[in-house]
């Protein structure tokens, strides 16, 4: 019996805890879009990915290409 009068105050706290902590994640946006949250990730890859593709290649990688040539020419 005594044991009933610790387990019902804590477990009232931790039902008002578990309400709070969902009432935080609707006031906070949390539930809007759950659809498209999971697909903008691939999506942002996939545009970096063809920005990386436009961008023309570094100037270092074709010094280095013709530099080496030069050396296997000596």
């Amino acid at each position: 019996m005594q044991s009933i009068y610790f387990l019902i105050p804590i477990s009232l706290v931790m039902f008002i805890c578990a309400i709070f902590a969902i009432y935080y994640a609707i006031k906070s946006r949390q539930f809007d879009d759950l659809d498209n949250e999971s697909q903008r990730v691939i999506l942002d890859d996939r545009q970096f990915r063809r920005e990386q593709l436009k961008a023309p290649p570094p100037n270092n990688q074709s010094d280095n290409t013709v530099n080496h040539k030069n050396n296997q020419d000596k």
